[in-house]
């Protein structure tokens, strides 16, 4: 009977092995440093090397959010300081683009549950009947040039980005709903930054306008801003 010399193929599964170990340390190693420079910024409340984390997290998401959890990070802390890190990384590519080129996503839950909007395949349509704040927030972005929509749901988003093709969005919505969103509009190629509420829930939630006039007005000049823009940050 011959017998196969399996010497060159042991050695090559050993040699597979070694990298792969080396490979799976390696990994461990550079998520555990990014997870710490997080943490450390999350706790400063300032970015650390942005570019970094965002690159390791392009990489190795699902290995840092399991550090995170083991470490005793809240999944909304973890949540907003990813938001964070995504609109620190995209605002000089949104300020670059024309606000004629950008578009506004609100959740119909903004509005006041005596809304008298009708929902049409766009969206709502606000009456600006002054029962919230979302009309005449409406009002004064669309002055900037904005496409303003009030959706109840992504689908309405994927629906008016190929109707309008807007080259950035931002979006407003509750910690979930706006992580949800970037990863949909970095999927469809778009840039795209979170406004996050400050209340959750289906009915009468709440934004601080102060923050959406902030990404809003990014790249815009100052002489083109409205002086009445700060009316709703109070």
């Amino acid at each position: 009977m011959a017998f196969v010399d399996l010497t060159p193929w042991n050695h090559v599964m050993l040699f597979i092995g070694q990298v792969t170990v080396i490979v799976t340390l390696s990994a461990l190693i550079v998520s555990f440093i990014l997870v710490v420079i997080s943490l450390y910024s999350i706790r400063q409340k300032k970015l650390y090397f942005p570019e970094l984390i965002k690159a390791g997290l392009v990489f190795l998401e699902g290995m840092m959010k399991a550090m995170f959890r083991l470490l005793g990070l809240e999944d909304r802390e973890m949540l907003s300081f990813f938001i964070k890190l995504h609109n620190t990384m995209n605002a000089a590519d949104f300020a670059a683009i024309p606000v004629t080129e950008r578009a506004i996503f609100m959740p119909q839950c903004l509005r006041s549950s005596q809304c008298p909007a009708n929902l049409t395949p766009e969206g709502l349509k606000c009456r600006t009947c002054g029962q919230c704040t979302v009309g005449e927030a409406r009002v004064l972005l669309e002055r900037l040039g904005y496409r303003i929509f009030i959706v109840p749901g992504s689908s309405f988003i994927k629906r008016m980005v190929k109707k309008y093709h807007p080259k950035a969005i931002i979006g407003v919505g509750c910690l979930s709903e706006v992580k949800e969103g970037i990863d949909m509009a970095d999927k469809m190629g778009l840039v795209v930054m979170g406004v996050v509420t400050l209340k959750e829930g289906c009915v009468e939630t709440i934004v601080n306008w102060a923050d959406v006039y902030e990404v809003a007005t990014l790249g815009i000049d100052p002489a083109l801003i409205p002086k009445d823009l700060h009316t709703l940050s109070d």
